[in-house]
Parts: C-alpha cells; sequence; structure tokens
C-alpha cells in the first residue's frame, strides 16, 4: 500500500502578479480616468494665459452613463448629426422663403 501524508502544508506563495497592457486597457475603458490639469503663465503677477486641460479616457459606454455624448451631436464627427444640421438649414431657409414670398412687392427688403 501507499502512504498518503494528510498533514497540511503551507499555502504557496504568491508571486508577483503580472497585468498586460490589454487588461490595463480593459479596466481603464470600464471605469473610465480622468485626467486634469492647468497651466498659467503669469508674467509680473499678471496672468497673461490660462489653459485648462481635462481629459477623459473611457469607453463609450462608460461615456454615454457618465452623460457625455458631444460626439453624437457634433455635425464634424457623426453622419447623423450632420443630416439632422441640413435639415434644420433646409427647414429655416423654406420658412424664410415662404416668409418673402408671402410679402407683397411693397414690403420686399430692397
Amino acid at each position: 500500500m501507499t502512504d498518503v501524508d494528510f498533514r497540511q502544508s503551507s499555502p504557496p506563495v504568491p508571486g508577483p502578479q503580472t497585468t498586460n497592457l490589454a487588461d490595463i486597457l480593459e479596466r481603464v475603458l470600464d471605469k473610465g480616468i480622468v485626467i486634469a490639469g492647468d497651466i498659467k503663465v503669469d508674467l509680473l503677477d499678471i496672468e497673461l494665459l490660462t489653459i485648462r486641460i481635462r481629459l477623459f479616457v473611457a469607453s463609450v459606454d462608460t461615456a454615454k452613463k457618465a452623460g457625455i455624448d458631444w460626439w453624437e451631436n457634433d455635425p464634424a464627427l457623426s453622419s447623423r448629426a450632420s443630416r439632422n444640421a441640413l435639415r434644420d438649414e433646409n427647414r429655416a431657409l423654406r420658412e424664410r422663403l415662404e416668409e418673402l414670398e408671402s410679402k407683397t412687392p411693397d414690403e420686399l427688403p430692397e
């Protein structure tokens, strides 16, 4: 028969945990990270220039949860916003045209 040793041995000592870049990026995008800073240029106690830098790094879903969705309404970044802007401009121009066409020649601007 074989002898079985039932004595408790000490648990293995965990080594240093390694985290790869993908894990760090996933965690940052999942939770979000804010980096903030101010740059001020003064000359003889006169403020010449102030630059405020605010950087929010997160996934789109996390940003939306934080109430940040400016890219959806920026015509330069969203084709839907671009179509909406063109539709609004078109509607305003049609209203202006109808207004001008409804006036008599005496009422038209010169």
